[in-house]
């Protein structure tokens, strides 16, 4: 077994050791480690996920094993940027969060985040619980419990929805004055880098001003 957890969570290279039968192994562990650790709660998680190749199915398949385990999965219905994620792990009192990206790393990689309860990282200690987790049911052969998707959608175990609104409330709220920024009278060219971040530039920005979007369609060959 190649799964290796660091910084953040756990990155790999797509159908080399990032593939969908490593995630579902990853996802039954979380599903562990939940259950372990909050055995009376009715256990939540906030699952979102970037533009990377595939990165929405993968994100698909760690909502199942969590239904699976009867987990309820608040997955995004579309991609969107991890302080969104973090945001909404908070707004929603989930257990924690999910995301499915590899940050900065190059486009042949992905990856999967943990974020706790509060919205912030994973603690070191935490991370190893996962990564024990994994090594288990990989010794043990243990195969993942996953829920049908349109099964888990009836039993509301996993339920879609959108990240953004709240997210960029919260944002025009309590952290960015778009009053002063407009009062500036400035013209501001924004680059998505055909990143999750692209329909944010375009929504605050176009509330106020003048904006000039670019990079902003989806595409698996960005280059940082």
């Amino acid at each position: 077994m190649n799964i290796k957890f660091g910084t953040d969570g756990w990155r790999a290279v797509i159908s080399d050791t990032f593939t969908f039968a490593n995630v579902r192994l990853v996802g039954q562990a979380i599903a562990d480690y939940l259950r372990e650790n909050n055995p009376n709660d009715d256990n939540a998680v906030v699952i979102g996920f970037d533009t990377r190749f595939l990165s929405d199915r993968y994100a698909t398949e760690i909502a199942m094993a969590m239904a699976g385990n009867g987990i309820t999965a608040w997955l995004t219905r579309a991609d969107c940027p991890t302080p969104a994620i973090s945001y909404n792990i908070v707004h929603k009192k989930a257990n924690m969060g999910i995301m499915i990206t590899a940050s900065h790393n190059p486009p042949r990689y992905n990856g999967l985040k943990l974020k706790a309860h509060y919205g912030g990282a994973f603690t070191k200690n935490e991370t190893q619980k996962v990564a024990h987790h994994v090594q288990t049911i990989y010794s043990s052969n243990k195969q993942p419990e996953l829920m049908n998707y349109q099964q888990a959608i009836d039993k509301k175990l996993i339920r879609r929805f959108d990240p953004a609104w709240s997210y960029y409330e919260h944002l025009t709220t309590n952290l960015i004055d778009l009053d002063i920024i407009s009062a500036g009278e400035m013209t501001v060219v924004a680059d998505g880098m055909f990143g999750s971040g692209r329909g944010a530039f375009s929504e605050l920005l176009s509330r106020k001003g003048e904006q000039y979007p670019c990079s902003c369609r989806l595409s698996y060959r960005w280059r940082c």
